[in-house]
């Protein structure tokens, strides 16, 4: 059973939202929070697989509520559903340790999607929140007058830097490559320094933008 904690300060969207989850037999709503610190209260004490979490939320806002519940409870998966479709929100979450960004105006299938990929340890972007991401970067990139060093990466590279994208953890990729942790971790600073990026969190943007994970 896949447990669901809701996090939304308005009661229509959370009941459409538990209407939605609880058509999968085995997804179960174990908990709802209408403010933020009740929603990392709630997600401490009940430990739910997933939480759903608004981003315009009272007393705490579901940014800082994300940081939280992912610093103190980090087998909790954060997915953020927010009306915003703008680039620093995206950013903030990933920041924030979020595992997926849904705009509140897409399907029902996007939501389930979503939930799904967390359940598997993947990330998941509606697709409009991909598009602003892509945007802003390419945007950057001409401002910088500068290329992007995707192409710099080799093979075994892309393959790490997609695994890292999707939560991987060293042991794990190095399980899935057949190679040690050592070497995943050699690769991994090759990534780094390649791409100039200095975080997993940044990683994963880096990965959204280019489509290597959606």
């Amino acid at each position: 059973m896949v447990r669901i904690l809701l996090a939304d300060d308005h009661t229509l969207v959370r009941q459409g939202i538990r209407r939605i989850l609880e058509e999968h037999a085995d997804w179960q709503v174990v908990g709802e929070a209408s403010e933020g610190r009740d929603a990392v209260k709630q997600a401490l004490q009940i430990k739910p697989d997933v939480v759903i979490m608004d981003i315009g939320m009272p007393q705490l806002n579901g940014i800082e509520a994300t940081r939280q519940i992912t610093r103190r409870a980090p087998s909790c998966r954060v997915l953020i559903l927010s009306m915003h479709a703008d680039e620093a929100y995206i950013t903030q979450a990933v920041e924030a340790g979020a595992s997926g960004y849904i705009l509140k105006d897409s399907a029902d299938a996007e939501l389930v999607k979503a939930v799904t990929s967390a359940i598997q340890g993947r990330s998941f972007f509606s697709p409009k929140a991909t598009t602003v991401l892509l945007d802003e970067y390419r945007k950057t990139l001409a401002r910088r007058g500068i290329t992007d060093r995707y192409e710099s990466l080799s093979e075994r590279e892309r393959e790490v830097f997609q695994l890292i994208a999707e939560g991987h953890s060293n042991k794990s990729m190095a399980t899935i490559l057949g190679v040690s942790p050592a070497t995943i971790e050699t690769h991994r600073a090759h990534i780094m320094e390649k791409l100039d990026l200095h975080s997993v969190a940044e990683i994963v943007l880096y990965a959204v933008r280019r489509g290597v994970i959606s």
